[in-house]
């Protein structure tokens, strides 16, 4: 009976000791869920900063895009301004140069008138001369 007794003892220790060991490998496995859980906490929290970043990145890239076309759209109304200018003056320079054929011509129209007349003065001495001639 005493032999049972101890080995009645003997089995409670064992049992004990593996009721410990039980509860150590459920505290263990408790830990390491833990430690799981506090590592996809982690890397949620890093993949949302990544996306936050990309979200900024795509929204700098947007901004430049439309300050890029707003540019574009700048130089082509300043290159279109640019022929028109191109444009008007040559249109000017054509004005100038039908000007100055006008002038051209009304200078030697007058030349022309005052040529005729200065012949018609001289002719009018010469026959005064005549004249002058014959009464004397």
């Amino acid at each position: 009976m005493k032999d049972d007794r101890e080995n009645a003892v003997v089995r409670g220790f064992a049992a004990d000791r593996v009721a410990a060991e039980a509860a150590r490998n459920e505290a263990e496995e408790l830990r390491l869920a833990e430690e799981a859980r506090e590592v996809r906490d982690h890397h949620r929290e890093a993949l949302e900063i990544i996306r936050q970043e990309r979200e900024r990145l795509r929204e700098t890239a947007e901004t430049a895009r439309i300050t890029s076309e707003e540019a574009r759209i700048a130089a082509e109304t300043a290159r279109t301004a640019s022929e028109e200018a191109r444009v008007a003056t040559e249109a000017a320079r054509h004005a100038v140069v039908d000007a100055i054929r006008a002038t051209a011509d009304t200078l030697n129209a007058s030349l022309e008138q005052m040529r005729v007349v200065e012949d018609m003065r001289r002719t009018l001495r010469e026959i005064r001369d005549l004249n002058k001639l014959d009464s004397n």
